[in-house]
């Protein structure tokens, strides 16, 4: 099922194999994704930072999403139909990163201490020096705090600095974990085209309609 979210975002609720099967060898320029990192991770407990902002938990729904890590065939199939790639949880998926052919991690500093790592690393294809985001959950410094709607979730302001460094006008992006659709936004925001999927039918329900309030909020100040 192809949803046009707007003429440069589309978003289908369906698995991502399915997704990546119906393209042919190198059609995305680049593919950032942020897959289960397989540790057990459903949003049943919450981070520190979460607590400064809001100190009523949030209660996501319980899912099995994350007891498995993304398997070595989906992999082989993400570096077919993309011709670069920037992939959270990169410690979690050694096995299935050719480490040795890219210099570059990114490294997201969360400023936080709290039950969870302090930093996630994501690992791309790209030949340049490692570099550091720092970014804080609960609005402390100049940014602004985000609503969250899923466990993972991570900022939008996350994703323009991806885009930034790593992607060109023109370039067609690929993300096969859509999550809360922070990217979804990062995209339509920089006029980029996004192609991606979200397995879980509520939380592509969900994201959907975070996108389109933002997209409405856009043209209303425009």
């Amino acid at each position: 099922m192809t949803m046009e979210w707007s003429d440069k975002i589309t978003v289908t609720n369906e698995d991502n194999m399915q997704l990546m099967a119906r393209y042919p060898d190198n059609y995305f320029d680049l593919a950032i994704i942020d897959p289960p990192y397989g540790i057990g991770e459903h949003g049943q407990r919450m981070n520190r930072a979460e607590r400064w902002k809001n100190p009523k938990p949030i209660k996501y729904k319980k899912v099995q999403w994350d007891n498995e890590p993304q398997s070595k065939e989906f992999f082989k199939e993400l570096f077919r139909v993309s011709k670069n790639q920037i992939i959270w949880g990169a410690n979690h998926f050694i096995e299935n990163l050719p480490y040795q052919n890219s210099p570059c991690l990114i490294v997201w500093d969360k400023k936080t201490a709290g039950d969870f790592a302090d930093c996630e690393l994501g690992w791309t294809s790209f030949k340049t020096s490692v570099r550091l985001f720092e970014w804080l959950w609960s609005g402390f410094r100049k940014q602004e705090p985000e609503t969250r709607i899923h466990p993972t979730q991570k900022p939008v302001a996350l994703y323009k600095w991806l885009l930034d460094k790593y992607a060109k006008q023109g370039n067609k992006i690929l993300d096969t974990h859509l999550g809360s659709g922070s990217i979804a936004i990062a995209c339509h925001d920089y006029g980029f085209q996004l192609t991606a999927c979200e397995l879980d039918a509520e939380y592509y329900e969900a994201a959907k309609k975070r996108f389109l309030n933002h997209s409405a909020q856009i043209k209303l100040f425009t």
